[in-house]
């Protein structure tokens, strides 16, 4: 099953749900600012990245800004960020078996479809 973790006001977010919606592939969606995702499911996310927790933080949210740039994180704090505050992650996120994807450009979801 292909899971997308989805934010309904990102345009990024939309124009990957109608991708996958016009792949006429089973899927489905999780809004993650509605159904807090748990440490354990963003580091099983990470792994399936292949990628560092900083790089799947959306630098530029006030949050961030506010509360977490110029400091040293650790993975692990960085982790606990995005899931006290959600809108820190990257979107959208495409996750198809044992393969994940950052849907920004939206043709990185090919890859996985």
């Amino acid at each position: 099953m292909i899971t997308i973790l989805h934010n309904p006001r990102c345009k990024k977010s939309r124009e990957g749900l109608s991708l996958l919606k016009n792949s006429g592939k089973d899927f489905e969606v999780v809004k993650y600012l509605e159904k807090q995702i748990s440490e354990e499911e963003l580091k099983n996310i990470i792994s399936l990245l292949g990628i560092k927790p900083i790089e799947l933080v959306r630098k530029n949210e006030a949050v961030w800004k506010s509360d977490f740039k110029n400091k040293t994180l650790s993975d692990a704090n960085i982790i606990k960020a995005m899931v006290l505050h959600p809108k820190l992650i990257e979107r959208p996120i495409v996750i198809h078996g044992e393969k994940a994807v950052i849907g920004r450009p939206k043709e990185n979801m090919l890859n996985i479809l």
